[in-house]
């Protein structure tokens, strides 16, 4: 496809370029997702990749380019682009962009130009899905990552590519969120509307506090074909018990069986407690 297509670029908020090897890396790409700024542990079994998904806890997803041109990142939570909250397909979602071998972190659901709303873990009901009626993709994280079909001669020219008409469009586009966000129900009638069928036990992600992350939109060029795919499953840890992936937990003593086994004397002085 050779027609121009619109993307996000995030501008300020950037990590450190070392990431570690993870099972979900995909030819040096790579999707993390941190809490407190360190990865989680990943798990891997029924041929995908699992995390731990701690309830409450905010989270962010870090994401890598190991290629000397620029690439678009088509990024989604629970089936939901984290710019948009459109379901649709990875070719046609609006994307991330990071620059050649660039590491960025994204905070939360982007809301505006200037700020997004910060993922984390929550239960079903309470999901960022659940209160739009997007509930059957609830669990995973998707990061498809499509290579620029030409890098640009210069490092520096492509800052200001398309910046006029990109920057109408997204006050168009701006314009058209606020009034599809004025139409939406409430969310606490969303949670009513689209409850049923949802399990507080399994992990989902919630939409919550803003977050400064400033970003602009440009005009690239992809290749057809994306370069990786990376997609990780995430739940509390009884079901990653129950998927065998963590081992069950030591069971307790039973009391009753360790009273049933008393006796009454044995010889030696009563111990002091408070001897040093």
């Amino acid at each position: 496809m050779n027609r121009k297509l619109y993307f996000l670029i995030l501008t300020l908020v950037l990590s450190g370029t070392s990431l570690a090897a993870g099972a979900a890396d995909r030819k040096g790409f790579s999707l993390e997702i941190l809490v407190n700024s360190t990865p989680r542990c990943e798990y891997r079994g029924r041929g995908r990749v699992y995390i731990e998904a701690v309830r409450g806890r905010e989270y962010t997803l870090r994401i890598h380019n190991p290629l000397p041109r620029r690439v678009a990142v088509a990024l989604s939570v629970d089936g939901l682009n984290t710019i948009d909250a459109k379901r649709t397909s990875a070719r046609k979602a609006s994307k991330w962009v990071l620059g050649p071998y660039e590491t960025i972190t994204i905070p939360g659901w982007q809301i505006s130009g200037q700020m997004a709303r910060k993922f984390y873990f929550t239960g079903e009901k309470g999901s960022y899905g659940a209160m739009l009626g997007q509930t059957d993709n609830l669990g995973v994280i998707s990061a498809v990552f499509y290579a620029e079909k030409t890098p640009p001669p210069c490092t520096r020219s492509w800052t200001l590519s398309g910046g006029v008409e990109a920057g109408a469009r997204r006050d168009r586009t701006s314009k058209k969120r606020e009034a599809s966000r004025r139409r939406q129900p409430s969310p606490k009638a969303c949670e009513s509307a689209s409850g049923k069928g949802l399990d507080n036990d399994y992990a989902a992600t919630g939409i919550g506090g803003k977050t400064y992350n400033p970003v602009r939109k440009i005009k690239l060029e992809l290749e057809g074909r994306p370069r990786a795919v990376v997609t990780i499953r995430y739940e509390f840890r009884p079901q990653l018990v129950k998927l065998g992936l963590i081992p069950k937990p030591a069971p307790h003593p039973n009391p009753f069986c360790r009273r049933e086994r008393a006796t009454g004397f044995q010889a030696a002085w009563c111990p002091d407690p408070y001897k040093r």
